[in-house]
């Protein structure tokens, strides 16, 4: 048995569906072994959006050249937005550096689908946010991609101990934590990275007179001011599985997976005497 469920002790109620204007996901990375497809066809499950976009390595292009891995998990995540779509759901799909391939095809409309490098989203109160991978940003990406192929690797490896990891933490009743995640939070050289990242994406929206950005690429899910600019990173659904959620008065959610199911075991526990 392959859903969340089976995956995670404390989401095995049905969810209740939850009206909202705007969902935004990135770093999928479906083809490769560390997607939590699972987890997010969950999430997608959970919720009527009026639009969602996908911020960019949706798909592992990189992966898939080196070799084609793609279960059923991966398949239900793309019938799952594809039912979306065809229930209403305007899907934008931002390409990134990992599903390059598409770059190609950018401004190609199918249906209730869009395929673009970037876009412009006003919220319901009034900001208008650029919405891109950012991998345009990333110093390392842009110019000496032999150094981002290299760091890939290391990257892998701290995702397969991760995988190890949970696996255990599951078997034991616990929720899902992110060791690579962990580490980005506590590793120098990182930190200095994601700030560095995160300055230059903030710079061109400031130049671009724009409110804010919503990115992803890093893998470091976020909502904090960076200047005068709304910094804004969905994250991931490899690492950290978290989303941003625009509700109907234009405030913005960070959803954390992690965050969901300790909320849900605490309410449980408090239902739990009662019963």
């Amino acid at each position: 048995m392959s859903s969340v469920e089976s995956l995670d002790p404390v989401v095995r109620s049905k969810p209740r569906k939850q009206r909202v204007r705007t969902l935004w996901i990135s770093d999928v990375h479906l083809g490769t072994r560390d997607c939590q497809a699972d987890r997010l066809a969950h999430f997608l499950k959970q919720y009527h959006a009026d639009r969602i976009y996908l911020v960019g390595d949706i798909i592992d292009g990189w992966k898939l050249r080196g070799g084609f891995y793609w279960p059923q998990a991966h398949t239900n995540v793309i019938r799952r937005l594809l039912t979306m779509s065809k229930r209403g759901t305007e899907v934008i799909y931002v390409t990134g550096n990992h599903d390059e391939f598409l770059r190609r095809y950018s401004a190609l409309m199918l249906g209730n689908i869009q395929l673009v490098d970037e876009a412009v989203h006003e919220t319901a109160d009034g900001r208008r946010l650029l919405v891109i991978h950012g991998d345009q940003f990333d110093v390392i990406t842009r110019y000496h991609r032999w150094l981002a192929f290299l760091g890939d690797s290391a990257y892998e490896f701290t995702l397969t101990l991760n995988r190890w990891l949970n696996h255990w933490r599951e078997r034991w009743g616990y929720g899902y934590w992110s060791l690579s995640a962990y580490l980005k939070h506590k590793v120098k050289t990182a930190v200095n990275f994601i700030s560095d990242f995160e300055e230059a994406i903030a710079h061109e929206c400031a130049k671009r007179g724009l409110d804010g950005v919503v990115c992803g690429h890093i893998h470091h899910a976020e909502i904090r001011k960076v200047g005068e600019v709304d910094y804004l990173n969905c994250g991931d659904w490899v690492e950290s599985c978290s989303a941003l959620i625009e509700h109907w008065d234009g405030s913005i959610q960070l959803y954390r997976l992690a965050e969901a199911q300790a909320q849900e075991a605490r309410e449980v526990a408090l239902v739990e005497p009662a019963a």
